[in-house]
């Protein structure tokens, strides 16, 4: 989708909750939940195992843990005697990996060759204040958006893994923008804190696609529901937040809801919006924590999910990611790594 998407803030309490029983209730509004909110992080940074909330021994805080493509994003701890002081480079493209020059006609004529949809993208309105709008990205701007990440990601305040001390780590490479989400507080801070860097700025360009998707989910829920207020069903939202997440096709994410932003977020529904790119992925949702309850869409390349206002609150997770589902003309453009690139963002 600030991590919390939506929380600012080094001041506010550590989140008591990975048990919490909280469901979604349509005839309630959210703001009488906000009390109890969790604060987990959205679809690659929760281990499986996120329900049963993790006890660190000597009450150690959170360290840079081993970069290493190899881990998979989304399943359970790995032990490790060693986490590494340093930050190692994540490419999230292969090796050899080629800065284009084919142009945005021929990269959306392979789109269409492939039997996808540039114009006329698919809108579904999932649930109230849930938005799927299917195939929104073009070809051509889904390799910006992995270019711009590979760069970013390399850079300064970059992909990472994060571990803790006693040696576990998160299988999966994280970058926050805008603000740094800590996954040991679970609070947004200016600084990592094992390196100092800053979040990088969120692209422009990536604000605005975050916009005009915005936009484009309110026209579809003023036809749907014949409404003349669409804030009252899904509020808009500038994201200051963003946090990105590279995981392998053997990545998955446990059922949990995003509760980390600031109490104000929490309270007018602020909505997440999610950005798919690369390799497909079966995502879930629900009103309760039972997975056995949740409903199921599947998140292709380029496609667009968007919960707020009464579906802020939803159980969701990553059931399980396809294999080499990712538009062929992607890879070739890009050598992206095969995996799934999820862009969350949301305002602290």
């Amino acid at each position: 989708m600030k991590n919390s998407r939506g929380q600012d803030s080094n001041s506010s309490p550590k989140p008591s909750t990975h048990n919490s029983s909280i469901s979604y209730d349509p005839a309630v509004k959210t703001t009488s939940h906000v009390g109890n909110f969790a604060t987990w992080q959205d679809e690659s940074l929760l281990p499986t195992q996120f329900g049963k909330k993790r006890k660190h021994s000597n009450g150690k805080r959170l360290q840079l843990g081993q970069s290493n493509s190899k881990h998979v994003a989304g399943t359970d701890f790995a032990d490790c005697s060693e986490v590494l002081p340093e930050v190692k480079p994540f490419d999230m493209c292969l090796s050899g990996s080629r800065s284009s020059a084919t142009s945005t006609g021929c990269l959306n004529e392979k789109w269409n060759e492939m039997g996808h949809i540039v114009e006329g993208t698919e809108q579904r309105v999932l649930r109230p204040g849930m938005i799927l709008l299917k195939r929104y990205i073009t070809l051509s701007e889904q390799v910006e958006i992995v270019k711009k990440c590979r760069v970013l990601g390399l850079g300064q305040g970059g992909f990472y893994q994060p571990g803790y001390q006693d040696g576990a780590k998160l299988r999966l490479q994280m970058m926050c923008l805008g603000l740094n989400w800590d996954p040991e507080t679970r609070k947004y801070k200016e600084q990592r804190v094992f390196d100092g860097s800053k979040a990088p700025a969120i692209p422009h360009e990536f604000s605005l696609l975050v916009k005009r998707a915005i936009q484009d989910a309110h026209a579809l829920i003023k036809k749907e529901y014949k409404v003349s207020n669409v804030e009252d069903i899904l509020p808009s939202m500038s994201p200051n937040i963003c946090i990105v997440n590279f995981y392998t096709t053997r990545g998955r994410l446990g059922h949990h809801q995003d509760r980390d932003e600031s109490r104000e977020s929490l309270l007018k529904g602020l909505p997440v919006v999610s950005l798919s790119v690369g390799d497909s992925a079966e995502f879930l949702y629900g009103d309760q924590r039972n997975v056995d309850k949740a409903e199921k869409v599947l998140l292709e390349s380029g496609d667009v999910l968007i919960f707020g206002g009464k579906s802020r609150h939803i159980f969701h997770s990553v059931a399980s990611i396809i294999p080499k589902s990712a538009p062929r003309a992607l890879y070739e453009e890009t050598s992206l790594r095969p995996g799934r690139v999820n862009l969350t963002f949301r305002k602290f």
